[in-house]
């Protein structure tokens, strides 16, 4: 059995306890957030990686690890209803890197 401090909100405290495969997921999808825009902005939180647009911080994607998957929530706008995606799945991912384009590129 292992401890996972609660208090470490880095990046690397979501890799921990995560299937390989997910890992690797995780990984290639900040990787992509973050070469949107030089105004990406990542921000770890305790169960999720939020990433905004600007000093604004206009969250366009929120990712919440899970052990098994990735739930992804993509928001296009303020009034804009919250998509939600579970990506469990490496065959999902560009259809996911679609709509998180789209969605950096219409928050304001």
């Amino acid at each position: 059995m292992f401890y996972i401090d609660k208090s470490d909100n880095s990046f690397e405290s979501h890799l921990v306890g995560l299937e390989e495969q997910n890992k690797a997921l995780l990984l290639e999808l900040r990787t992509f957030i973050k070469s949107l825009g030089d105004n990406v902005i990542e921000e770890t939180r305790p169960h999720r990686i939020a990433y905004a647009k600007s000093l604004n911080f206009r969250t366009f994607v929120d990712v919440q690890p899970k052990n098994d998957s990735l739930i992804i929530s993509i928001r296009k706008g303020r009034t804009e209803p919250l998509t939600t995606r579970i990506l469990n799945n490496p065959s999902e991912l560009n259809a996911i890197k679609e709509e998180i384009t789209e969605a950096y590129k219409t928050i304001r």
